[in-house]
């Protein structure tokens, strides 16, 4: 049997790290990693993100997320003026330069709404929450844990898919076979087309005890184009 498991790994190139481990434990031993006290769930304070891309544009962004109260924050500057985006439960505030009441020529002009608030806030609340966010409901995690080569490195991955309420993407998460450290992921909208994107994980900022990846560099996954990098900072008080 232990020659026969050896040879499977070796036609299928993928390994045997994997073998032995669950979905469920790799997730646990993952969020052991980046959130080994627990903080997440309770997680209040902001952080800063800078996203740069190949046209040499740079945004910076000022997220503020409070998940006792249910509260985001999302603050830019755009064209001179500062937009704050905020989402209070279900309750949506937009302002520009601190005043509340905006024409619709405004929010057309700097691209600003109540679904894009909402858009933002899950965004920046799952993509800084990985992998914790992967034990909300709707999150179907896999439990067979294969060893893969991605990008000339060999990881642990878990496959992820999400109930129809939830969403429809395929989500490769890929950890460090020691650590258990989230290194990269990639997602599908369909795979069969190889569509989607893949971001690559870099350096480390701890906020509120958390474990976050200071750099994302994301990619198409149809032909390696780079779109930009987002990097994560404290912001100073």
């Amino acid at each position: 049997m232990k020659y026969l498991l050896m040879l499977v790994c070796f036609v299928h190139a993928t390994g045997c790290l994997g073998q032995g481990i669950s979905g469920s434990e790799l997730l646990d031993k993952a969020i052991e990693y980046h959130d080994p006290k627990d903080n997440w769930h309770s997680f209040k304070n902001d952080f800063t993100v800078i996203m740069e891309t190949p046209k040499g544009d740079k945004r910076k962004s000022r997220i503020n997320i409070d998940l006792p109260a249910s509260s985001f924050k999302l603050t830019t500057n755009k064209a001179g003026k500062t937009i704050e985006q905020i989402m209070v439960k279900d309750t949506c505030i937009l302002k520009i330069d601190g005043a509340a009441i905006i024409s619709e020529k405004d929010r057309a002009s700097h691209n600003i709404s109540c679904e894009r608030a909402k858009k933002m806030r899950d965004y920046y609340t799952y993509l800084y929450g990985l992998p914790m966010k992967l034990k909300d409901p709707g999150a179907l995690v896999d439990p067979l844990v294969e060893t893969k080569t991605f990008k000339d490195k060999k990881y642990l991955t878990l496959k992820v898919t999400y109930s129809e309420d939830v969403g429809r993407d395929t989500w490769y998460f890929y950890f460090d076979p020691t650590s258990y450290a989230m290194k990269a992921y990639q997602f599908f909208h369909d795979e069969s087309k190889n569509d989607g994107e893949y971001i690559v994980l870099s350096g480390e900022e701890i906020i509120s005890n958390v474990k976050m990846p200071k750099k994302r560099a994301w990619f198409y996954n149809k032909n390696d184009q780079y779109l930009g990098t987002d990097i994560l900072s404290k912001t100073p008080h």
